[in-house]
């Protein structure tokens, strides 16, 4: 009995072992033969969004005397109907703050009232419009008028293309590579987008001539001023990999 047992042992093993010998067998897959580069691309576009902060506080007429006081509405008026007269919409300003000073007397050097101001951001598409707002803007009532930031209108679209000119720039560079070796290039395997960067510059002015600096027998005739912007730069680095055919 122990023979018939020992003799189907022997028999099962041999059937089984060549089924298991072809389960163990792995096909290796060789490695996918890639090339990885980067591509760069950058464009310049002049602002069409400038927005300046102007600052507005009351005054008297007579300073001496403290007498017969410009109040914040009233200059306040004469912005909105400046701003109104370039062909501006109102929603164009808006407020940005709200404060005031004690106005001193010479004499006691204490204050004597208190004075109110405002502070606006006033959006244009181009800044020599800035002067010709604020020339029918009292001047002694302009504290200050200066560039706050700048900004495209069409930026979103601007940063699509610029991504797109990168990964091109990068395909063309993984092209001319592969042919100084007499390899073409396959499909692509991966799109990474390494690097952004969009630099946003101060203004220039190569001249400022805007009311509030002028003297006031000239303050009607003051010229639009020359103002040179820098342009917007956007530019982008996207990383790409590419099958080696």
């Amino acid at each position: 009995m122990k023979k018939v047992i020992l003799l189907s042992s022997l028999l099962m093993g041999a059937v089984l072992f060549p089924t298991f010998s072809q389960t163990a067998t792995v096909s290796v897959t060789p490695p996918t033969r890639k090339i990885e580069v980067a591509g760069f691309a950058e464009m310049e576009v002049s602002p069409d969004e400038l927005y300046f902060s102007i600052s507005l506080r009351e005054y008297f007429n007579d300073e001496k005397n403290q007498k017969d006081k410009v109040i914040i509405t009233t200059l306040e008026k004469q912005l909105l109907k400046a701003i109104a007269d370039a062909g501006l919409p109102k929603e164009s300003l808006s407020i940005s703050g709200v404060g005031g000073y004690q106005n001193y007397t010479d004499k006691k050097k204490k204050p004597a009232t208190f004075l109110e101001s405002k502070q606006y951001e006033l959006k244009v598409d181009r800044a020599d419009k800035l002067d010709g707002i604020l020339s029918k803007v009292e001047s002694r009532g302009v504290q200050y008028a200066n560039i706050a930031h700048v900004d495209h209108s069409k930026k979103e679209e601007f940063k699509k293309q610029v991504k797109i000119n990168a990964l091109k720039a990068a395909k063309d560079k993984a092209t001319y590579l592969l042919e100084a070796v007499d390899q073409k290039l396959g499909q692509v395997l991966e799109i990474r987008e390494v690097e952004d960067n969009i630099n946003y510059p101060q203004p220039m002015f190569a001249k400022a001539n805007v009311r509030m600096y002028a003297a006031p027998e000239a303050a009607d005739t003051v010229q639009d001023s020359d103002v040179q912007y820098q342009k917007i730069k956007i530019n982008y680095r996207m990383q790409a990999a590419f099958e080696i055919k």
